[in-house]
Order: C-alpha cells, then sequence, then structure tokens
C-alpha cells in the first residue's frame, strides 16, 4: 500500500508537471489530498428537545419521594417545567415539613390520589425561582463547639411569605378530607413480604 500511495504521488506530480509546461490545465486540479479531509459536525449540546413526562404526573397528584432527604414521603405536584424536566412539589410543609421544591420525576412514584390545586396560581415557580442568589440567601453557622460548624441553609422572607400562602391553599382542600390529610402526613414504608411492582398505588 505505501509503494502504490508513492506512485500514484509521483504520477500526479509528473501530470502536473506536463501541464504547466503546456499550459494545458491547472496543478491544482491535478494534486489530491492524502490525508482524509474533516468534516466539521453541527454540535447537539444545545439543541433543546421537548420534555416527555408520564402521563400520571398531572398538576395536583399525590407523589411518593424516592430519593432525597424526604424520601418515603407523600407530596403534592404542583406543576412540570418544561425547561429543565423537573417538577414542583410540595408537602405541605406544615404537615409532613416538605417545602416548596423541584423534583427529578425519575424518583417519584405517581399515585392515584388527587388534590384539587386548580385555583392555585403556581406560574410563577419555574427554574429561575429555585436558583439561589447571593443577595436572597443568607448563610448561617450551626454547630456545637469542638464540631466542624457547616453552613446552613436560611430561606428569604420571600420564599416564606411563599410557603405560607402555597401551604394555605393545600391545607383548605385537606380540610374537608381527614383520611387525605393524615394520608400527606404518614410515610410510605414497605413490610416484610410487600412487592412494589405488585402494588397499585
Amino acid at each position: 500500500m505505501v509503494s502504490a500511495s508513492r506512485d500514484q504521488r509521483e504520477r500526479a506530480k509528473r501530470k502536473a508537471s506536463e501541464a504547466l509546461k503546456d499550459g494545458s490545465g491547472e496543478s491544482e486540479n491535478l494534486f489530491y489530498s492524502t490525508r482524509p479531509v474533516r468534516v466539521p459536525r453541527p454540535s447537539r449540546k444545545h439543541v433543546h428537545k421537548p420534555r416527555k413526562f408520564r402521563a400520571s404526573l398531572s398538576p395536583g397528584t399525590v407523589v411518593i419521594l424516592l430519593a432525597g432527604r424526604h424520601r418515603g414521603k407523600r407530596v403534592v405536584l404542583l406543576r412540570k417545567l418544561e425547561k429543565s424536566g423537573m417538577i414542583v412539589v410540595c408537602g405541605p410543609f406544615s404537615l409532613n415539613g416538605v417545602p416548596l421544591r423541584r423534583m427529578n420525576p425519575s424518583y417519584v412514584v405517581a399515585t392515584s390520589t388527587k388534590v384539587d390545586v386548580s385555583t392555585l396560581d403556581v406560574s410563577k415557580y419555574d427554574d429561575a425561582y429555585f436558583e439561589r442568589k447571593g443577595g436572597d440567601v443568607t448563610m448561617e453557622v450551626e454547630g456545637a463547639e469542638g464540631e466542624a460548624q457547616k453552613p446552613a441553609y436560611k430561606p428569604s422572607e420571600s420564599r416564606v411569605a411563599d410557603q405560607k400562602e402555597v401551604d394555605a391553599a393545600i391545607t383548605t382542600k385537606l380540610e374537608s378530607n381527614p383520611v387525605l390529610k393524615s394520608y400527606l402526613g404518614a410515610r410510605f414504608s414497605l413490610s416484610k413480604g410487600q412487592a412494589p411492582h405488585m402494588m397499585k398505588f
């Protein structure tokens, strides 16, 4: 293969020199690259495809969290975020301690129980709302003497006010159904012999 490629290059050079002497051709058309030409491919990193959510994840659905510090708790789904593919859930905080937060839909189990949240305006709870900014967040240091002190997150006053507003709206819907209220306050768990894939949530 090496000798053949050298012969081809030698023949091309001879033809090019003859063409230049006769004036019958251009040398640019007779020479060719011995290396493959790399063609840049368009990047797909910044192409945002529409997110696909499960049909069972609709606003007002009670879901069970499977990961995070609140795993095992039942919360109410408020909205779906098309940009990031996350969902916004709330406990409510006054009932089971779960605040307004985003959650990956892959780590929740949708149940057949629903809470009416149609009268609640959740349009402002988007991805930008949950971004922590330096001016809106204050950090407190906690820990005993001799222990490693870690900064603790403290929500802003506007975040606390929004949390109270959402809690009041959801709690009002639960007053007429004490069974549903206790259902949201109880933590989900499995006993021996229970298979989750055999259950109907």
